[in-house]
């Protein structure tokens, strides 16, 4: 299928939408029936039926097919943020006595969550390649989670090498794909079991909206939607699954602005002399760029560099110089952003994910490249003796 149409068009010429171009947003909390067999029939699958807004609306479901078919999965499920997704599907994987391996950086609430259920006795190891998980892993070992690009760093693994290195040990692997879109990664195709994605940023792509999916085969989104779905009660708005309706129509073109612009701001900050490096895999010069060649189809506009400094109080100064920057936490939207991690995470995360304290994150938005580069010049000056 082309992703295009997909984004576009996917489930919106059929007849419940009587010809409307914007989907209708269905409001109702619950359904009703003709009989009370017809009831009890629905009730036995409450992911496949509409009977009340925790379970499942119309609205949501066009948008769980779109995500679907975009990343090429048999199901997807969308919940009311990224949490949710991501803490439902590991609850649904995992059991008490059970070990996760974390392989490279991964978003700090994620790290939080494994901590969280460390009371339930289920454990963690971080480890920062194959040959490190070699060493980690154990026979109570269950899931594989990582990024690909990596949280903050932007390193990647090669995908096919550690989904074969799992399922040869009967491991599961998940994987967080809010950084590259399906439009510029599909994972699944690549052997990775479930895909995670963060909705409230590229896919949404309006700031406006909060939301998460897990994408995989039936057999593994089904039982999360049956269970931690409903239990954990992070249903997704019909209001929000139309504003990642809307966000799917321009996706294509959005990405394709987002990564002109992120790559002319990675090249203009890679020969600034006060900059050490730039975290950006569509750079010659990033480590995995060859990688990226064959895993990525583009690139988004996230990414980061570091400072010439290891000074909290410089990195603070340089965030407070900028003026076309908001200082922000997310992305994906039209507006651009940036923020210094080691000074707002926890001390243990920031180690743990080995982030320097230089280390700014920028997410480029969709506002003229000269623009940015002008006011990234003028807040480098404090570095320029």
């Amino acid at each position: 299928m082309n992703d295009d149409w997909i984004c576009g068009r996917l489930g919106e010429d059929e007849p419940w939408l009587m010809g409307a171009v914007n989907p209708p947003v269905f409001e109702n909390s619950i359904f009703s029936f003709e009989t009370v067999g017809d009831l009890a029939g629905a009730l036995r699958d409450e992911d496949e039926n509409y009977i009340y807004w925790r379970g499942t609306n119309p609205t949501v479901d066009l948008a769980q097919r779109k995500l679907a078919a975009l990343e090429r999965a048999e199901r997807a499920k969308c919940f009311g943020s990224g949490m949710g997704a991501i803490s439902a599907t590991i609850s649904s994987l995992v059991s008490a006595g059970d070990h996760v391996l974390v392989l490279g950086a991964i978003y700090g609430p994620t790290t939080q969550f494994l901590r969280y259920l460390e009371k339930y006795g289920v454990t963690h190891t971080h480890v920062a390649d194959l040959a490190a998980a070699d060493s980690a892993v154990m026979p109570s070992t269950r899931l594989l989670y990582f990024e690909s690009p990596s949280y903050m760093a932007y390193e990647l693994f090669d995908i096919p090498a550690v989904t074969s290195w799992a399922r040869s040990r009967g491991i599961v692997t998940v994987m967080d794909n809010t950084w590259s879109t399906p439009l510029f990664q599909k994972p699944l195709t690549m052997g990775v079991d479930l895909v995670l994605h963060s909705l409230s940023k590229y896919i949404g792509g309006h700031s406006d909206l909060v939301g998460g999916v897990v994408c995989g085969s039936a057999g593994l989104v089904r039982p999360i939607a049956r269970t931690e779905f409903m239990l954990y009660g992070a249903a997704m708005s019909p209001h929000d699954a139309a504003k990642v309706i809307k966000g799917l129509r321009t996706l294509p073109v959005r990405m394709a602005a987002h990564q002109e612009r992120g790559l002319a701001v990675a090249r203009f900050l890679e020969g600034h002399p006060a900059v050490r490096s730039v975290n950006h895999p569509g750079l010659p010069a990033h480590p995995g760029h060859d990688l990226a060649a064959k895993q990525l189809s583009g690139y988004s506009s996230l990414f980061s560099f570091v400072l010439d400094t290891d000074d909290r109080d410089q990195v603070s100064k340089f965030l407070d110089n900028l003026r076309h920057f908001r200082i922000a936490v997310s992305w994906g939207g039209f507006e651009s952003l940036a923020i210094g991690p080691a000074l707002s995470i926890e001390e243990s995360v920031r180690t743990t994910m080995g982030i320097p304290i230089g280390l700014v994150r920028l997410a480029v938005g969709l506002e003229p490249a000269d623009t940015l580069v002008d006011d990234l010049t003028r807040a480098l000056e404090i570095f320029i003796a």
